[in-house]
């Protein structure tokens, strides 16, 4: 396993699998959305397996999940307690969005400011999550699952690194959007261009 960082380049290979890994506000969704776009296949949000109307649970949503990962080519957000191994054992890259707390944090709530006066993106499902004065009522609330699953997030990457059960596999690790630009525009880039044979 080969940990990198925003300007180390990635294998002598075009990669084709990707998933990325972040708490809530680190911008997963759409640094998956955006390699979809710059590798040419459709985007697929996480979400949209899990959530049905009404915050309930699609009962299908794993199988659905490891057919959409059993394919040849896709970028998505590296989330599915009961999927995440399985997914994992497919990647190319995982990219680890490990921004400060305090920056996705801050992030959630615009988020979800955005969300309730109908500018946001889309929850899947069609769901809407509560307003922001619920935080002092609901124990889930949004803005609290994302300090509280902060740290958690970064220990499940670090025992994935620390067991090494993947060889083959490429960590990227990204503190700051800046990094994330830096890592699109330049290794991510010269991926794509020696997958094209240029």
């Amino acid at each position: 396993m080969e940990i990198i960082g925003p300007a180390d380049a990635l294998p002598g290979h075009r990669v084709r699998r990707v998933a990325v890994a972040g708490p809530a506000g680190s911008g997963k969704s759409t640094l998956a959305r955006t390699l979809c776009e710059r590798m040419g296949i459709p985007f697929v949000e996480f979400e949209s397996f899990f959530h049905a109307p009404g915050w309930t649970v699609r009962e299908t949503w794993q199988a659905d999940v490891l057919e959409f990962v059993a394919g040849d080519e896709w970028a998505i957000e590296w989330q599915g307690e009961e999927v995440r191994e399985r997914m994992t054992e497919r990647l190319d890259v995982l990219v680890w969005l490990d921004h400060p707390r305090a920056m996705t944090v801050a992030r959630t709530i615009v988020r979800t400011l955005k969300r309730r006066v109908g500018r946001g993106s889309k929850i899947a499902g069609g769901n809407v999550e509560g307003p922001l004065r619920t935080f002092f009522t609901d124990r889930d609330h949004i803005v609290k699952l994302a300090w509280r699953y902060h740290p958690m997030i970064r220990a499940r990457v670090r025992k994935v690194i620390a067991e090494n059960r993947y060889p083959d596999l490429v960590v990227v690790r990204l503190r700051g959007q800046r990094q994330v630009d830096r890592w699109l525009d330049g290794p991510f880039a010269r991926n794509l261009r020696y997958g094209a044979g240029r």
